[in-house]
This record gives C-alpha cells, structure tokens and sequence, in this order.
C-alpha cells in the first residue's frame, strides 16, 4: 500500500504519522509511506529579486525540512522506512499533484478541527482535498 502524509509542522500532521505507524502494525505488507510538505511561496515571489540567488527557494527548504524532522523521527522509531516531497506552492493542488503522480492509494492528513466559522473564514486544506481527491483520504484530529 502507497500512502501519502501531508505534513505542516503542526501536532495534527503527526496524529496523522501516528496514525499510519498503528496502521501499519495492521497490514500484511509494510506500506510504502511519503510524507509531502508544501509551502505556498506564491505571495513571496516578488521578493526574490531582492534574495539572493535561491535565498527563497532555501528559506522555505529549511522551514519543510524542520517540519518534516518530527514526523520522520517517529517513523524512524518505528523502523518504517519513509521518503520525503518537498514542494512549493498552492498547497492542495500540489498535494493533489504528488498523490496521483505518485499513484498513491490513500492521503492521510491531521485535521486541526477549527470551528465551521474558521474553516469558512480562512479555508481548510483538509476539507480542500477532501472534495477534489480522486482517491481515498483519512482525517485524522
């Protein structure tokens, strides 16, 4: 089995992790597991004629690999072997992308559980995927 965990950095990504690790226990066969972290750099391109050379693409490099580190320890510990996707831009489309490039069978995500009125006011990647996935997808909170 192929499965995608979106990762942000926060406690919900890795109730998502933790939650794959007890799946796992559960399949016959280990799973084939990638985390993908996405960092929307669109609102931040103009600055990159005042950056050096790749000062953004290695800013934003630096913050996914200090949210991935978490995540990764804890597959660590459990000896599941893992990859990592680190992509820049619109977070659902490219986690969207990555899920059916990678042909992924299932995308697990951490839900942060806001209230309908925050979801309404500032959009939820999770319900996002949710309705434009082709392919299963687990919220976990």
């Amino acid at each position: 089995m192929k499965i995608l965990i979106a990762i942000d950095g926060s406690k919900s990504a890795l109730h998502a992790v933790k939650y794959v690790i007890g799946l796992s226990g559960k399949l016959a066969h280990s799973p084939h597991i990638t985390l993908v972290t996405v960092h929307d750099d669109t609102g931040l391109r103009h600055l990159s004629q005042h950056l050096p050379k790749n000062g953004l693409d290695d800013y934003f490099r630096e913050i996914s690999e200090r949210d991935l580190k978490p995540a990764r320890k804890l597959l660590d510990k459990a000896n599941l072997p893992h990859d990592m996707v680190i992509q820049f831009g619109h977070v659902v489309e490219e986690i969207l992308n990555t899920a059916k490039a990678g042909k992924y069978e299932v995308i697990v995500l951490g839900s942060k559980g806001r209230s309908g009125l925050g979801d309404l006011m500032l959009g939820s990647v999770a319900q996002r995927v949710c309705a434009l996935a082709t392919r299963p997808v687990v919220l976990v909170k």
